[in-house]
């Protein structure tokens, strides 16, 4: 088979109009109506709404592109789309090739009888994605989550273009993907599926060959036509590659029945945290006559990887499993990374899972209702140790299980089943988001039938694609859920648990230490971009929280008050809109905090923290940790922190523990610390663990220190140690501890609200030294923060509290201009 991109010279117009635009391709209407000037920035303000006015309207793509001699020299000929976004018709030389409706699916058509060797006109035409829901929606009206455009589940196209309760509502359109002219002679892969057998011995690979066979137009399965094909002068030669050491090379040649491989001594791939992420290369190539027709060539790596679940004296676990070990997942879900896709490459999906590593993640759960991440995504999480928890693109809403939407989503789940199964990274797949739960419960109109269909789909259809496609990976109906058939769903003591009482419930942080879900795949809070980020969409009059434009670049509804409610248990009234971001980052910060080191503590029973969101598609107040303008927010270097290999945590008693309430029935405040250490890695380490009773000031009142041995991959509690001489108001609890001398983990506990502690002024103050900043305080400094003019430094740490003394930090992104310093002494 041979392979080739078509040339990028398109042009588009907005069919209503006469102009013609150049175009991208791969590329989408909004971003080559913003690259010529054709239409306002749509995040600037409320500009969304004049963007989504565009979507009324249908779009033509044009270009012209020569054919390749030696592809159309082959018996066939095709025209592939590895992605078109989403309603079109395709010609090509004013011959209809069909029309296509899933953004999520490839698409290919037999070209061989049409295209010419220059010339060729191919031309597609775009249908209005939002007049299309809104009809189908008159016809059925199907129900689905209210923060997107209603109808939208009708459409086979990433659901949060239409809008979510963080983005808006627009759904762009266009080619998405690559466009590739194909050539084929002879026969050529239809699929290559790789199996692994762990032994003592070594790893034992399997190869499942498909083949489309030209001169029948027929499916050939290797191993049951193996006589036939060699008659034919078919083989296959797989060689596979020790990508750390490419010496070590296996090449077998196979006329009949493909034996299974043998890697002897094998390099094991590991997640983030565990091990090395070794990787080897497989080439299978189809040979006729000894002559190459057709080629495979994918990474994998060599792992056992599933999820166990077994009675226990709780329930039954769920926690993931590599290599014969369960380890705690640490991460968050990601969201597509820009309502633009065009504005998505490589370099800056790599930026943000590197981050990820940074934070010390070892999973990353993509969301049911976005699309499917690009190749070098998952490229990426295989060579950074992300393990990858993959939904299925269904998310709050009923679907209407036609034979045609069952067909339609078949295709989508093959073409993606068989793009990604070969990662190392690929964790599980996932039937839905949040799917059982809400049809379960009823919501959006949903009908007997509909649940029926629910069962049908996901407990059904997928599972049986997944026998024949992807038979070693492990499937979960839906998140969350307890493993299906409406059981219980979100049940503390079984599966994966949505946990939202704290924010959509508007309980305290301390409500999280009541549950010891046995894993959360989502819970979270949110909080506001940073001042630099929220000025690329405002002007000065604008920022204010409850301003026109702030609520519009706010989309979970009554977020605000929520976040000021949070604020008012928490903090000091801020004086001015800076200080509030800055305060509001901080309580998503502790928020979090409060919830991953508790779960982190009752590790065993509680095997995963997955906290919603990672990352933003347009600038806005949100759970994310980092920002649209890829600005870090406290919550990411608090992740940092509690994710940890190593992390000590203190499980405080005061009065945010016991009655907040600063006008209740007076009562003694209890007051004393737990500490608990967990030990992530697989090796046990020694380890010594420090407390000390401080004034406000930073003197030392009280302290312990003592050594312990941390068992591997274990939590460790430590005794409870009774304060009560501890001041309320003016006293605080420094811990930490120490390896070989360096201090791997830190924090402070106060026992009273932080807008009731008397804190003093700790006078910071910030200088650069080489590629370091050095923070020096006078007094106790809780969340020290340090910013540079352009708000875009990336430090070892950041937002941490401080005794008396100096603190250095390294610089790892941005230029130390203009620095500035300041703690939650400055809310006020």
């Amino acid at each position: 088979m041979l392979k080739r991109e078509i040339d990028k010279t398109f042009v588009m117009r907005i069919v209503s109009e006469e102009k013609w635009y150049p175009a991208t391709v791969p590329g989408s209407v909004y971003g080559d109506l913003l690259a010529n000037g054709a239409m306002e920035d749509p995040y600037w303000k409320d500009n969304e709404l004049k963007a989504l006015e565009i979507m009324k309207e249908d779009f033509e793509y044009v270009g012209v592109f020569d054919g390749n001699e030696t592809i159309l020299n082959q018996e066939k000929v095709y025209l592939h789309f590895n992605g078109i976004d989403t309603l079109a018709d395709i010609y090509l030389n004013n011959s209809n090739l069909g029309s296509v409706n899933n953004m999520h699916r490839e698409w290919e058509f037999d070209v061989t009888d049409i295209i010419r060797q220059n010339g060729n006109e191919l031309r597609i035409l775009f249908h209005s994605p939002t007049r299309y829901i809104e009809e189908e929606y008159q016809k059925e009206k199907i129900g689905g989550t209210e923060d997107a455009m209603r109808g939208f589940s009708k459409l086979r196209k990433a659901h949060c273009m239409f809008g979510w309760d963080w983005g808006p509502r627009l759904p762009d359109a266009g080619i998405w993907r690559e466009i590739y002219l194909i050539g084929v002679t002879g026969a050529r892969f239809n699929s290559v599926t790789v199996t692994q057998r762990h032994e003592q011995e070594g790893v034992y690979l399997g190869f499942k060959v498909l083949l489309d066979r030209i001169r029948d137009n027929s499916l050939i399965d290797w191993e049951k036509y193996e006589k036939e094909l060699k008659e034919e002068g078919f083989s296959l030669r797989i060689t596979v590659t020790d990508l750390t050491d490419e010496s070590c090379r296996t090449v077998r040649l196979f006329h009949g029945k493909t034996d299974e491989i043998l890697i002897e001594n094998p390099r094991l791939w590991w997640p983030n945290g565990y091990g090395e992420q070794n990787l080897y290369a497989v080439l299978v190539q189809l040979l006729k006559h000894d002559e190459e027709i057709d080629s495979w060539e994918k990474r994998i790596g060599l792992r056992t990887l599933t999820v166990l679940r077994t009675r226990d004296e709780f329930g039954e676990s769920f926690a993931h499993e590599v290599n014969g070990i369960t380890f705690f997942a640490m991460g968050a879900d990601y969201i597509p990374e820009d309502c633009i896709l065009s504005r998505c490459n490589e370099k800056r999906t790599r930026d943000l899972l590197n981050q990820c590593r940074e934070a010390n993640f070892n999973v990353i759960r993509v969301w049911g209702g976005g699309h499917y991440p690009y190749d070098s995504f998952w490229d990426i999480c295989d060579e950074l140790g992300l393990v990858v928890w993959q939904d299925f693109m269904f998310a709050c809403a009923n679907y209407d299980l036609t034979e045609e939407f069952e067909e339609n989503i078949r295709r989508e789940l093959i073409d993606n089943i068989r793009r990604i199964r070969h990662h190392p990274s690929l964790g599980l797949w996932c039937g839905n988001n949040e799917m059982e739960m809400f049809a379960d419960a009823g919501i959006w109109e949903s009908t007997p039938r509909h649940k029926a269909d629910y069962i049908k789909l996901y407990e059904y259809i997928i599972p049986k694609i997944l026998k024949e496609e992807d038979p070693q990976t492990f499937y979960w109906p839906a998140s969350p859920s307890s493993g299906g058939s409406f059981d219980n769903p979100n049940d503390e003591n079984r599966g994966d648990v949505h946990y939202w009482d704290v924010w959509h419930g508007n309980k305290p942080i301390t409500e999280y230490r009541k549950f010891y879900f046995r894993y959360v795949s989502e819970f979270g809070f949110q909080s506001f971009p940073s001042l630099k980020t929220v000025e690329t969409f405002t002007e000065e009059e604008d920022r204010n929280v409850f301003s026109y434009v702030m609520e519009k670049h706010q989309r979970n509804s009554t977020a605000n008050g929520k976040i000021m409610n949070y604020m008012e248990q928490t903090f000091l009234y801020p004086g001015d809109f800076d200080t509030l971001l800055y305060a509001s980052q901080l309580l998503q910060a502790e928020a979090i905090r409060y919830g991953v080191e508790h779960f982190r503590r009752n590790r065993g029973r509680c095997m995963g923290a997955i906290v919603w969101q990672l990352n933003d598609c347009w600038p806005v107040a949100s759970w994310s940790s980092i920002d649209y303008c890829e600005r870090w927010k406290a919550l990411h270097y608090y992740e940092k922190r509690f994710f940890a290999p190593l992390m000590i945590s203190c499980e405080e008693e005061g009065i945010l523990t016991q009655d907040p309430n600063p006008n209740a029935q007076p009562y003694e405040v209890m007051k004393s610390i737990r500490l608990c250490v967990s030990n992530e890695r697989r090796k046990d380490e020694r380890v010594t663990a420090i407390w000390e009773l401080r004034k406000n000031t930073g003197e030392i009142v009280r302290s312990s220190q003592e050594e312990y041995m941390i068992p591997k991959l274990s939590s460790l509690w430590f005794e409870k140690v009774s304060l009560q001489e501890a001041s309320l108001y003016e006293d605080y609890v420094s811990y930490q501890m120490e390896q070989d001398g360096e201090i791997v983990s830190q924090g402070t506990v106060l026992f009273c609200p932080p807008k009731h502690y008397h804190f003093i002024d700790p006078e910071l103050s910030v200088r650069s030294e080489g590629d370091s900043l050095v923070v020096t305080a006078k007094a106790y400094a809780r969340s020290v923060e340090i910013r540079n003019k352009k708000d875009d430094l990336v430090l070892s740490d950041n937002y941490f509290d401080m005794n008396p003394g100096e603190r250095r930090v390294k610089i790892l992104k941005g230029l130390p201009e203009e620095l500035t310093v300041r703690s939650v002494y400055n809310i006020r």
